[in-house]
C-alpha cells in the first residue's frame, strides 16, 4: 500500500482545523457527525498511513459526474457529505492506480531528490585575469630591477677587439662557460652536442616519465631530483669556468691567484 506523503497530511489536518472552527459556526450541530467522521478517518490514516476512505469514496464521486455517469449508491451517501465539507472545485479525472489510489507522481516523489542546487567546486581558473595579472605584475618588477640595476652598474664593454693581441685567458660569456669548462674535459663531439643533447632529451622526457599532476613537492620527487641534478650540474661546471680558470685556460684558486671573469 502506497503512503500519504507528509504535505498531503499535513494539509488536510489544516484543512480539518479550518473547516472545524467554520462548521461550528455556520453548519451549526448538522455538521459535527460529518466532521467527526472525517476526523477519525483521518486518524486512522495517520496511523495506517493509507489514504482515509472518504477522499477515496469523494474521487470516485467525481470520476463517476465527469464520464457523464451517476455515482454508485454507495458512493450517493458520500456525495452530500463531501459537498458540505469541500468547497473546492473536484480534481480532473485521473487513472486510479492499484487500490483506488490517485496520487500523481510529483505527490509523492520529494524534491529534494529531483533537483540539484548545489554548485560543485572546481579547481580551475581563467587565464584572465588570474593567470596574465601575475605574469604582468612579476614583468613589471623585473624591468624596475634591471632599469635600478644598470643606474647604478656600467654595461662590460672593453675596447675594440685587436687582432694581434688575444685576451689571455678568452672566455666565453657566462651562459656557455659550462660549455666551454666541458670542451676541457671532452671531445668537441662528446661535449658540444652528446652531452647536451642527452640532457635536453632528458628534460623532454621528464612530463612522459612523470606523469603525477600533484603540485606538491613532496608528490614530485623524480621530476624535483630530474631537474635538481641538471641544474646543480650546469651550476658547477659555470663557477668552474669562471672563477677557477686562470691564463691559458689553466685550474687557479682564485683566492691566491685572483679572479680572471669579467661580467
Amino acid at each position: 500500500m502506497t503512503e500519504v506523503p507528509e504535505h498531503l497530511l499535513r494539509r488536510a489536518k489544516e484543512r480539518r482545523e479550518a473547516l472545524g472552527s467554520s462548521g461550528g459556526d455556520e453548519g451549526g450541530e448538522a455538521a459535527a457527525p460529518q466532521g467527526a467522521d472525517e476526523a477519525a478517518s483521518y486518524a486512522e490514516a495517520e496511523k495506517t498511513g493509507k489514504i482515509p476512505a472518504h477522499l477515496l469514496e469523494r474521487s470516485r464521486a467525481a470520476r463517476a459526474k465527469a464520464g457523464g455517469g451517476e455515482a454508485p449508491a454507495s458512493e450517493g451517501a458520500a456525495t452530500p457529505a463531501a459537498g458540505a465539507v469541500a468547497t473546492a472545485p473536484p480534481p480532473p479525472p485521473t487513472v486510479a492506480g492499484p487500490g483506488g489510489h490517485t496520487q500523481r507522481l510529483l505527490t509523492v516523489v520529494k524534491a529534494g531528490s529531483i533537483q540539484d542546487v548545489k554548485a560543485k567546486p572546481v579547481d580551475k581558473v581563467h587565464t584572465w585575469p588570474h593567470l596574465l595579472v601575475v605574469e604582468f605584475v612579476a614583468a613589471l618588477a623585473i624591468t624596475a630591477f634591471l632599469l635600478i640595476f644598470s643606474i647604478f652598474v656600467d654595461a662590460p664593454l672593453l675596447s675594440l677587439a685587436n687582432a694581434n693581441e688575444t685576451p689571455n685567458p678568452s672566455k666565453a660569456p657566462w651562459y656557455f662557460m659550462g660549455l666551454q669548462e666541458l670542451l676541457t674535459m671532452f671531445h668537441p663531439m662528446v661535449a658540444g652536442v652528446t652531452i647536451p643533447g642527452m640532457g635536453i632529451f632528458a628534460l623532454i622526457l621528464a612530463p612522459y616519465t612523470d606523469r603525477n599532476p600533484s603540485n606538491k613537492p613532496e608528490d614530485r620527487k623524480f621530476a624535483i631530483s630530474l631537474f635538481s641534478v641538471h641544474l646543480m650540474f650546469w651550476a658547477i661546471l659555470t663557477i668552474i669556468g669562471s672563477f677557477f680558470r686562470g691564463p691559458g685556460f689553466n685550474f687557479v684558486f682564485p683566492w691566491i691567484d685572483g679572479i680572471f671573469f669579467h661580467l
